[in-house]
């Protein structure tokens, strides 16, 4: 490893993407993430990139739209209401079957919330928040070192499957300061962009970048190559944490800042006799099916701890498939869970 800095979340973010070889960002200002955009108006000059604050969050996507057509490395940033605005920009994106990186820190809603912490975009993020069949692939890192490793990470995944990659952290993470130990050098893939817009130089035939197909037959072909690509990844890139699991009276579901929580929790717990286990998914698209139906049969009882009211328990309660039960415990609002509510919730649920 190399050198180790302590930052913010934010601009750990930023910082990571101009590693892993962005130039090119464009975005809109917008609490919890504006330092993202601060940090790339400054840096991106220096190496020869491009920073535009474009007029509207529909405006920065289309900007994305058409950078990743000709094969650059694009990042966009903003928080919950602003991914609203840019979900018809996603689904063009996903239907081109074009490499980006968004980034979502989400704060609380609904409508323009409130700019406190929250987890109420999984829905978005998940279950293809604009139209049509597609899916983007989602990673929820719950350190500032994660946000480092995983939007370099994004980037890589975006390239190798030519999808979109959303990086969703909440309010707290994107503000926080932690240490992060940055690599010498990433760990870049660099596949032949052969499909991009780069000018042909009167040397092959035109590359045509676009979503509509307007022969039903052909649209449905697409649709079905598209969901192919789904399932290998599916197959290939599904991160999950699992802690202290074996033997656990019960198992609790969370990710991102609230699965810190947790494992203050377990230690509160196991000091009075209840062994706590934690699953955390990494990559909440797609989902870690397969940590969930392998520890079923262990605990008394599964519960998910979220900053929403209920969204990642329908994919635990799908997971887990009857076998036991899934409880649930959320504050919204910007609220933050306490460590001894939640011990009451799992005492509670024992009993």
């Amino acid at each position: 490893m190399g050198e180790k800095l302590l930052m913010k979340g934010n601009e750990v973010i930023a910082e990571a993407a101009i590693r892993a070889g962005c130039r090119h960002y464009f975005g809109y200002p917008i609490t919890p993430q504006t330092e993202i955009a601060h940090y790339m108006a400054k840096k991106m000059p220096e190496v020869d990139g491009t920073f535009v604050q474009a007029e509207s969050e529909i405006a920065a996507i289309n900007m994305v739209y058409g950078a990743a057509s000709a094969g650059a490395r694009v990042l966009t940033s903003s928080s919950s209401p602003g991914i609203s605005l840019k979900q018809e920009g996603i689904s063009y994106i996903a239907g081109a079957e074009l490499p980006a990186v968004v980034v979502n820190i989400v704060r609380c809603g609904p409508g323009l919330g409130g700019i406190l912490p929250a987890q109420c975009d999984y829905f978005q993020a998940v279950k293809g928040g604009g139209h049509g069949d597609y899916k983007m692939v989602v990673l929820a890192p719950c350190s500032v070192q994660e946000l480092y490793e995983m939007t370099v990470e994004a980037f890589n995944i975006s390239d190798k499957y030519r999808i979109l990659t959303m990086i969703m952290g909440d309010g707290i993470l994107g503000q926080m300061m932690e240490a992060v130990e940055f690599k010498d050098k990433e760990d870049i893939i660099s596949p032949d962009k052969n499909w991009a817009t780069t000018g042909t130089q009167m040397k092959r035939e035109h590359n045509v970048v676009t979503s509509i197909f307007i022969n039903p037959e052909v649209l449905e072909n697409h649709n079905h190559k598209l969901q192919e690509k789904y399932a290998l990844i599916t197959e290939n890139e599904i991160k999950v944490e699992t802690y202290n699991c074996e033997n656990a009276d019960i198992i609790v579901a969370a990710f991102g800042t609230v699965a810190r929580i947790i494992k203050n929790v377990i230690k509160m717990a196991e000091k009075e006799g209840i062994k706590v286990g934690l699953i955390r998914p990494i990559t909440l698209w797609p989902f870690p099916e397969r940590a969930f139906q392998k520890y079923a049969d262990v605990p008394k009882a599964f519960l998910t701890v979220e900053l929403n009211a209920g969204q990642m328990l329908e994919d635990v309660k799908l997971a887990v498939n009857g076998k036991k039960p899934v409880h649930f415990y959320g504050r919204m609002g910007g609220m933050l869970p306490t460590q001894q509510e939640i011990l009451d919730k799992i005492k509670d649920i024992l009993k």
